[in-house]
């Protein structure tokens, strides 16, 4: 009894220790910077992926300078007539920055980011124009369903061929 509740503690250490590591979040690396002038703020504007590409995750940093502390704002997405409009909010896994997490640019085209932000200097807007967004990477988006779909169709042949063999005569 002593040697099986000494093994399921060791068990339970090793676990729990080496799945600590692994449930750490990862940190958001920042490969290119643009800065913008929002009214009487400077803002950098990092993203984790350099060049964008349509339907591909990343992470949109902002940076005021003098830090985020006693200011608020909202940042808008814009491609045309369609526009994505939302607050600043801190990034989840980078917390001294304004952000958006796991991110993506449904088309491809030059996209506006808009900024609006309040703070003690007052209201500021500024727009980052022409941020290029390429394709979207791979085969395109019918091909790759049409070949992911391949294993279902096997495996829906293979449950068709078993149920036939093991079927009982009548």
């Amino acid at each position: 009894m002593r040697k099986t509740l000494l093994g399921l503690l060791g068990t339970a250490l090793l676990l729990v220790g080496l799945a600590a590591p692994a449930s750490a979040y990862e940190p958001v690396n920042i490969v290119h910077t643009e800065k913008v002038q929002a009214g009487p703020y400077n803002v950098t504007v990092g993203f984790s992926t350099w060049p964008l590409k349509a339907l591909q995750s990343l992470d949109f940093t902002f940076a005021p300078d003098g830090g985020i502390a006693d200011k608020g704002g909202r940042v808008a997405l814009s491609l045309g007539e369609d526009q994505m409009d939302d607050p600043l909010a801190r990034h989840p896994r980078k917390r001294e920055v304004w952000g958006l997490d796991v991110f993506s640019l449904p088309e491809p085209g030059n996209w506006t980011m808009s900024f609006t932000i309040e703070g003690p200097a007052g209201t500021g807007t500024g727009e980052l124009r022409n941020l290029a967004v390429m394709e979207q990477p791979g085969p395109p988006m019918g091909l790759s369903w049409a070949i992911s779909t391949i294993p279902l169709f096997g495996l829906i042949a293979l449950i068709v061929v078993a149920w036939r063999r093991t079927r009982r005569p009548v």
